[in-house]
């Protein structure tokens, strides 16, 4: 896909997060609008897996360690085809498996997780699986920036450099946002290059929401052999959206009636602006 069309495919997902969050009452929204980006090209541009290979040894495999934004990460796995759209009516309902955060009881999703810090842990298992089993699969793992703070980051990262895991990515949802506050006010983990190149790690920096640079940064593989790979992606909470970008509120705020027909509408100006090009 051209950067337009993954363009033009995110404000699609934007739309569905908002209607399903909606419609469920519940969700992490500005968290999934600022993440979506990412998730867009890793699965339509970078990662080989999909419904056909999902049971393949040799599959490359996603981790979303911020496991509250699983709105985004549902979008694009129905759009996927893991499984039919419509089970998404039933997010956060009774019963349903669709729940807050990723568990593998929804097709697609490799590990259940949401308490904070241990996606990157899990990650490290599974690449240093793949290096043992001579695999030549990727592993991909998604942080937040806020998450950072927790202790088992560094344990991994240490480990994971320790192990040379060049097999594995790890991007930072660097939104500057938390649940309370700016992520600086809660608890500074800056500056994250040089942390985590102390740790034995490349860095690359991209803006999180520039489709070819995204792109480019995610195809690349391992940025020098030997040492696992960081992309700390720079992106806006509540991207997309004006009234919900970088404000603290829509962390897990709910659009009402209003708030949802405005929101919707700007997507829809932003549709028709692809259109009239």
């Amino acid at each position: 896909m051209t950067p337009t069309e993954l363009e033009q495919k995110s404000i699609e997902y934007r739309k569905k997060i908002l209607k399903y969050i909606k419609q469920a009452k519940a969700g992490h929204t500005g968290g999934s609008l600022s993440c979506i980006d990412i998730l867009n090209v890793l699965y339509n541009e970078v990662m080989n897996v999909g419904p056909d290979n999902f049971d393949s040894p040799d599959r490359d495999r996603y981790v979303q360690s911020k496991g509250h934004s699983v709105e985004a990460l549902y979008v694009v796995l129905a759009d996927q085809g893991f499984f039919p759209e419509t089970d998404l009516e039933t997010l956060c309902q009774y019963k349903s498996h669709y729940v807050g955060h990723p568990t593998r009881k929804v097709n697609g999703i490799e590990q259940n997780t949401g308490a904070l810090g241990h996606g990157l842990a899990i990650s490290a298992g599974m690449a240093l699986a793949a290096k043992m089993d001579k695999k030549s699969y990727r592993v991909f793992t998604l942080l937040g920036d806020g998450e950072l703070a927790e202790g088992s980051n560094w344990e991994a990262a240490m480990m994971i450099a320790h192990y040379k895991l060049d097999n594995l990515t790890a991007i930072v949802d660097r939104n500057m946002l938390q649940i309370t506050d700016r992520t600086h006010n809660v608890l500074n983990t800056e500056p994250l290059e040089e942390k985590f190149k102390a740790f034995g790690w490349q860095v690359k920096e991209v803006n999180g929401h520039d489709f070819a640079g995204l792109t480019k940064v995610l195809k690349q593989g391992a940025f020098e052999t030997g040492k696992p790979n960081l992309v700390i992606a720079n992106t806006i909470k509540g991207k997309g959206i004006s009234f919900m970008e970088d404000v603290l509120k829509w962390h897990h705020g709910v659009p009402d009636d209003e708030h949802y027909k405005q929101a919707q509408q700007e997507l829809l100006d932003q549709e028709l602006l692809f259109k009239a090009k």
